[in-house]
């Protein structure tokens, strides 16, 4: 970068220092460069936070009062800011989105939503990722006396196959400071939904530079869990602050840097929690009393929240199993196990709830603790409920967590096809569809999900799941105990089993009571959000996490003979190719009726449906 270059920049921090709003008090902007041919630039750079830990919007993050503070009293910290913006300020349509970075990744916006003029902005708000990442720097909190705070971390992991090491790669953070003291465990269990099981001799075990090792090695299937001592646990619940306050910089900051009216927020599987628990603390109102977010797209994270604001927090994880707490729906509902009645957007903290889409796919109603039914039924599962004015809930039948590439893979010889049937078309005209709700007061598609009052949402008992070959029957899964809710104080039923209520299937095994996208409404075969372990995996019993699966029809009738198949083979349901893609065209022009796909979309979906048809009556089909 030339000394231009930089004094220019220069100048820009500090001309932000004097228009700092809320907790935003310093831009520092490292880069400036264009897009391409898309009339956009990319700003890079950094935001520097300072919060008052006493106010009561903050008082809420963990660990906050024993931050250390400036000599305003303020805590600080740092965010990696990554925005695009139209090069022409005219061609704004004065909305932005949020995009939270899952992991630390980067994101960008779809062509589509370029040429409508969106901003995008990525925040780091998380402490525990790697530098080349967009990450938070949060300060550690200590004891009141000044010394360090030290206490137990876990982390729990399942290998796929035999191995004498693991990495602890959500512990990475937290390295231990007293490995041979009593607080270091490992336990074994045989079942990952559940918290327990079997210790391991600590003389068979050692941890070192961040890795653990196991005499005989770890067993594919079993599932471990260590705990150790550690010391300094960072502030993460900040990274919730950080969203919020860089919102209210950007929408009324003078020195913002792409100034916008109206911001919502999109956030998948790990974002999609942190969007879910963002909203229960009471972020959604920022220090001058704002509405921060004006709308919020939580994808596929079920009734999950992200585990965050509490000290020794693992965010990086996949939290299998851990992550739906007590409240699950955003409405009050009393709780029979605890006795405690409030919501998600249902409690003293939330002040400004924004209009929120929810879409989940089959993985969320299905696997890894996710018990997405739950935010639209009573905690018990026993009734279905209302949703919020401000709220619609969207569910794609047959779909896995996300879409596998096509042609699919099996994980291992033998197993079922990877799970492709994608709703990507569908999130991108929800999207427009919040924007336009948001502006315009334009009501978006009514709630599609399934019911126990029309019989399309069912406890997994007693789903009516087909034998499909190479696929066992998935109605004794179990759905794993609730988690802490650290903001309750007897934990809000900590432990507790959650029901789990799953989509009821149609005689192909594809679910009801969803969305059904050209590969469901129009099936080449059975899709669906779950699949077992392979038995080469260990623990064939219980599911691989977040993955579906897709077993196509015979081709000939002939051929499901010979396998005994129950479900009609395709020579059975469509008399050509022909006939399949006019079908495939009437359910897509229904979903652009449902403003759920785009005009644009007919041709796209057309092709995709001539390629897998192609592929499923290859010669080598079955």
């Amino acid at each position: 970068m030339s000394l231009l270059s930089r004094l220019c920049l220069s100048c820009l921090c500090l001309a932000s220092i004097s228009s700092a709003i809320a907790a935003v008090v310093r831009v520092e902007v490292s880069e400036r460069s264009d897009l391409g041919k898309t009339g956009y630039e990319q700003i890079i750079g950094k935001l520097h936070f300072e919060i008052d830990p006493k106010l009561s919007g903050n008082a809420i993050i963990a660990d906050v009062d024993l931050a250390p503070v400036n000599a305003a009293g303020k805590v600080s910290f740092v965010a990696d800011l990554r925005l695009w913006k139209p090069k022409d300020d005219s061609r704004s349509n004065g909305a932005a989105w949020v995009e939270i970075p899952n992991r630390g990744g980067k994101s960008s916006l779809p062509a589509s939503m370029m040429a409508q003029g969106f901003t995008m902005l990525n925040v780091g708000w998380e402490f525990d990722v790697s530098a080349d990442k967009l990450r938070l720097e949060v300060p550690k909190a200590r004891n009141k006396d000044g010394s360090p705070i030290r206490g137990v971390v876990s982390a729990f992991f399942t290998p796929d196959k035999r191995a004498d090491e693991q990495t602890l790669t959500d512990l990475t953070d937290y390295p231990p400071v007293d490995i041979e003291g009593a607080d270091s465990r490992l336990i074994v269990r045989d079942r990952a939904a559940f918290p327990g099981g079997q210790e391991v001799p600590r003389k068979q075990w050692s941890i070192q530079n961040g890795r653990i090792s196991l005499e005989g090695g770890f067993e594919p299937g079993k599932t471990y869990e260590v705990f150790y001592l550690a010391e300094g646990p960072p502030v993460a619940g900040l990274g919730y602050a950080a969203i919020r306050d860089a919102v209210a910089w950007l929408k009324h900051g003078a020195g913002t840097l792409a100034p916008v009216k109206h911001a919502y927020a999109f956030g998948s599987s790990q974002c999609g929690r942190f969007l879910r628990d963002f909203l229960y603390l009471g972020f959604n109102t920022d220090e001058q009393d704002h509405q921060a977010l004006d709308g919020v797209m939580s994808h596929v994270a079920g009734a999950g929240r992200l585990v965050l604001n509490q000290r020794w927090s693992t965010p990086r994880a996949v939290a299998g199993y851990y992550t739906a707490s007590y409240p699950f729906a955003d409405t009050a509902q009393k709780d029979p196990v605890s006795g405690h009645a409030e919501g998600i957007l249902a409690n003293a903290r939330v002040k400004h709830a924004p209009k929120i889409f929810y879409t989940n796919m089959a993985a969320e109603y299905w696997g890894a603790g996710r018990v997405a039914a739950l935010s639209h039924t009573t905690p018990d599962g026993a009734k279905d409920i209302d949703l919020p004015e401000n709220v619609r809930s969207y569910f794609f039948a047959g779909t896995s967590h996300g879409p596998a590439p096509f042609p699919p893979t099996s994980q291992v010889k033998g197993s079922p096809l990877a799970n492709p049937v994608s709703a990507n078309a569908s999130i991108i005209a929800l999207r427009l569809a919040l924007h336009r709700w948001v502006t315009e007061g334009i009501e978006p598609p009514a709630s599609v999900h399934p019911k126990l009052s029309d019989g399309t949402l069912t406890p997994v008992a007693e789903v009516r799941f087909p034998k499909v070959p190479g696929m066992a029957a998935p109605n004794a899964v179990k759905a794993g105990g609730r988690v802490r809710n650290p903001q309750l104080a007897d934990g809000g039923g900590e432990g507790t089993e959650l029901p789990l209520l799953v989509p009821q299937v149609d005689a192909d095994g594809n679910d009801l009571g969803g969305i059904r996208m050209p590969d469901i409404a129009v099936p080449l075969g059975t899709a669906t959000g779950w699949v077992f372990r392979p038995a080469e995996f260990g623990s064939q019993q219980d599911f691989y996490l977040l993955r579906g699966a897709w077993v196509p029809f015979a081709t000939t009738k002939a051929r499901r003979a010979e396998t005994k198949d129950p479900r009609p083979s395709l020579e059975e349901r469509y008399a050509s190719k022909e006939e399949y893609q006019a079908r495939v065209k009437a359910v897509v022009l229904k979903l652009i009726e449902q403003r759920l796909m785009a005009e644009s979309d007919l041709e796209s979906q057309l092709k995709q449906a001539a390629a897998r048809w192609d592929w499923v009556m290859r010669p080598s089909a079955p």
